[in-house]
């Protein structure tokens, strides 16, 4: 009789298949884990790296059909629509699923290096590019929110990984105390949203804002400053960089190279998808935001960039510089910037995780050789490693026939075309600047004559084939673009696009 009287809990139906990238990330890491906790920790034969890369090239081949799908018959809305499977969720977890492959290549040589051989690195790495591509497709601000913790807290393990490097350990103290202060606001700023709109679905948010006026907005736009300032923690956007040179500094080399491609790319997706597509109606009220945000980091990563000697922190001050080009592309606002900034995503995670392949052999044991003094005369110690550092400098530099001059071209064209001239400006003379800072690692290469006592140079084949695949890529993307841009393009959500709804009811935020 009991039994009779308990109703049928409605439950969201889940369609498997929209989200089987993620579902292969999460399996793949449990799977690595529970296998290689029962095998020796030090196998004769490394096969935690190939199994982890194995994982993430079946996440991008699982994401292939999806790809059509969304292009074909627009997005697909799934988990009560918390979780939204179009181009852009797509076209982004790719990029992050191919840095998790670039990556593993560089912590394989890396960890053996180390002598920190053992699945843990790898399943972290999976678990973490699982929590990005949910930010990449998540449509709800908590799925956002639960994707992003996923993330970062696998992020935060990775950065204090190597046991026996102090600063490795303060790197990651730090990462998780100031990510834990974003997270908070970030959380804040959802609450805030949902007082003023009633809902943290992004597609609802969306909605109400554009068919009611908020009769007190300031609810709104405090939530959308809090947000702002979360998601900018995890893009190092100035002010909220300053755990980025830190950081970049004491974490292990190849987990750097994540950090600065598949972290920067997934908070970048979750900007897009909160601010581009959640905020479009407001868009008159937080581009002023972006605009300073974006002024700031351009002019903090290049200007203090200058004063560094440590290889590494020029690094992390350039990934800063970088993060505020994407924000070019975000600020306009339109499907141009978008655009833009998807395809300075893809082609700056190449780049960077490049840049970092080449610092994680330079390295050396016990990954300290970062000063500018350990790169004089590299050119004459290991001429090929010596020239793929220069592709990738130059292509940060924006130098013509890279992919890197192209993705400046774009979000600067995107700039201009939503008139926003003066952030150009900005940009284009952070740009200058930066070059000096390349220009300094280059002759510290080509023109210093080596140190004797220097140890040879050994690059690992994982190494050889990551740095390879991205002077390629580097090259290649910056003499035949059109592939890249043409993706980036189909992937931009129709949401970039102007609000047609006519403000028809007056509502109290707050």
């Amino acid at each position: 009789m009991l039994f009779a009287q308990v109703q049928k809990l409605a439950t969201p139906s889940v369609a498997f298949s929209a989200i089987a990238p993620v579902l292969i990330m999460l399996g793949g890491a449990v799977v690595l884990l529970v296998v290689g906790s029962l095998l020796p920790r030090r196998p004769k034969v490394s096969w935690h790296a190939g199994m982890a890369m194995v994982t993430a090239a079946a996440a991008i081949a699982a994401s292939v059909p999806l790809w059509f799908r969304a292009r074909d018959d627009g997005p697909m809305l799934v988990a009560a629509d918390a979780v939204r499977v179009d181009g852009l969720a797509v076209f982004l977890g790719i990029v992050i699923a191919g840095g998790v492959v670039l990556a593993a290549l560089l912590a394989a040589g890396y960890l053996r290096r180390e002598r920190l051989e053992g699945p843990e690195a790898y399943v972290l790495l999976l678990l973490s590019a699982a929590g990005g591509m949910v930010m990449a497709s998540a449509n709800d601000l908590l799925v956002l929110f639960l994707g992003l913790e996923i993330l970062s807290i696998a992020v935060y393990v990775l950065a204090g990984i190597h046991v026996r490097r102090a600063r490795s350990g303060e790197a990651a103290l730090k990462y998780f105390v100031l990510g834990a202060f974003s997270s908070a606001f970030l959380l804040y700023g959802i609450a805030l949203v949902y007082g003023a709109t009633g809902t943290t679905n992004l597609s609802e948010i969306r909605s109400f804002l554009a068919t009611n006026i908020l009769a007190n907005d300031l609810l709104l736009l405090a939530g959308m400053a809090l947000l702002l300032v979360g998601l900018g923690f995890k893009v190092a956007a100035a002010p909220f960089h300053s755990w980025a040179p830190d950081v970049y500094e004491g974490s292990p080399s190849p987990v750097v190279a994540y950090m600065a491609s598949g972290v920067k790319v997934a908070g970048f997706a979750g900007i897009i998808r909160v601010f581009v597509y959640g905020f479009e109606s407001y868009r008159v009220e937080w581009q002023p935001l972006v605009y300073v945000v974006a002024v700031a980091t351009l002019l903090v990563g290049a200007v203090v960039a200058v004063s560094q000697t440590n290889v590494k922190r020029m690094l992390a001050y350039s990934s800063i510089s970088h993060a505020g080009f994407i924000l070019l592309g975000i600020q306009a606002a339109t499907d141009k910037g978008v655009q833009a900034a998807l395809f300075y995503l893809a082609t700056y995670s190449l780049t960077v995780i490049g840049s970092f392949g080449v610092v994680t052999v330079v390295g050396r044991r016990g990954d300290n050789a970062h000063q500018l003094d350990d790169y004089r005369g590299l050119a004459r110690r290991a001429p090929l490693l010596a020239f793929a550092f220069l592709v990738f400098l130059l292509a940060q530099a924006g130098v013509p026939f890279t992919s890197g001059f192209l993705a400046k071209f774009y979000v600067l064209g995107a700039a201009v075309d939503a008139r926003s001239y003066w952030l150009a400006l900005v940009a284009m003379l952070s740009s200058v600047i930066s070059a000096y800072v390349y220009l300094r690692i280059v002759l510290a290469m080509y023109s210093d004559a080596p140190d004797e006592a220097a140890p040879p140079i050994r690059v690992p084949l994982g190494a050889k084939v990551a740095i390879t695949v991205s002077v390629l890529a580097t090259i290649g993307l910056g003499l035949v673009p059109g592939p890249l841009t043409n993706a980036s393009k189909t992937a931009v959500p129709p949401a970039a696009a102007p609000a047609e709804a006519t403000p028809v009811t007056v509502a109290a935020g707050g």
